[in-house]
């Protein structure tokens, strides 16, 4: 196989692996609470970056651990969502990052939004209000707490873009990682309680913070420098597509027709909010571990 064929396959392959997690976490935070999830698993990840590249130096600490603060925002936000929404609400909304880093950046550079970045963002907004709003037209507790961590990975990419260029990709990442484990592990304490993880989540741990969190980040990275920014983006937006395929095989969980036509919205936005952008996402988004 051409080593660009080869790209597209790696990266469909960590697509799912990224979307195929939230069933797996939506199961596992049923047997320990979401902060001492998000805890376990992200010191797992960090050990196996920390070993590959141990990371150094005052300026990198310090930038990976503005970027790894956002970063926990975003995974602590989903993470406790996930408990209260289902797998594939989830995948979908947090998909919607895609969305916000485009706007967010036209903020922070006081400039408008490129035309197809704004007709994306009213799709998906559409659709967001189609697969969440109920009776009285309020957003559950759960979703609006995945719109808060589709906010938060935006806020990451965006700081990414900023400083990432500075530092190599995999110490620069670890330390990110430590940050989220850090403050999972601090805050679980703090609010749930301090507990190990049961043996029946060890598996869900092991997927998500070592074969997710840092192998189909290298997929992902390595793929990028075959493909480029752009199409990594674009592959890579199916992951809100296999988050809800997976609960709907795993889970057995069904979109009434208003959600699926809300799906459909908010995958056609992010797809105009991808190609919309000169730059979509930055090479910087190669550093944002896993969603």
């Amino acid at each position: 196989m051409r080593r660009p064929r080869v790209a597209y396959v790696a990266l469909a392959f960590a697509a799912f692996l990224f979307g195929s997690t939230f069933v797996v976490i939506k199961d596992a935070v049923t047997y320990l609470p979401p902060l001492g999830f998000v805890g376990w698993r992200f010191s797992l990840g960090a050990a196996v970056l920390v070993v590959l590249a141990p990371p150094r130096g005052r300026r990198l600490w310090r930038e990976g651990a503005i970027a790894g603060s956002l970063l926990f925002a975003g995974y602590a936000l989903q993470t406790v969502g996930l408990a209260h929404t289902s797998a594939s609400n989830s995948g979908l909304i947090t998909g919607l990052y895609v969305v916000f880093t485009p706007l967010l950046a036209a903020l922070v550079a006081r400039r408008a939004p490129r035309l197809l970045v704004f007709f994306g963002a009213l799709l998906a907004f559409g659709g967001l209000a189609l697969l969440t709003l109920e009776d009285g037209l309020s957003l559950q507790r759960g979703d609006a707490l995945t719109v808060g961590c589709a906010v938060a990975y935006a806020f990451h990419i965006v700081y990414l873009s900023r400083v990432a260029l500075r530092h190599r990709v995999i110490p620069f990442t670890a330390v990110q990682l430590i940050v989220v484990a850090a403050g999972g592990l601090a805050s679980a304490a703090v609010f749930e309680g301090f507990r190990f993880p049961p043996a029946r989540v060890w598996p869900a741990l092991v997927l998500t913070g070592i074969a997710v969190s840092a192998g189909a980040f290298f997929l992902q990275v390595w793929s990028q420098t075959v493909i480029g920014p752009s199409r990594t983006a674009i592959i890579l937006a199916l992951e809100p597509a296999f988050a809800a395929a997976t609960a709907a095989v795993v889970l057995g969980e069904r979109l009434t027709p208003a959600g699926w036509v809300g799906a459909a919205l908010i995958l056609a936005g992010i797809y105009l909010a991808l190609v919309g952008e000169e730059d979509p996402l930055p090479r910087a988004e190669a550093l944002t571990p896993a969603h």
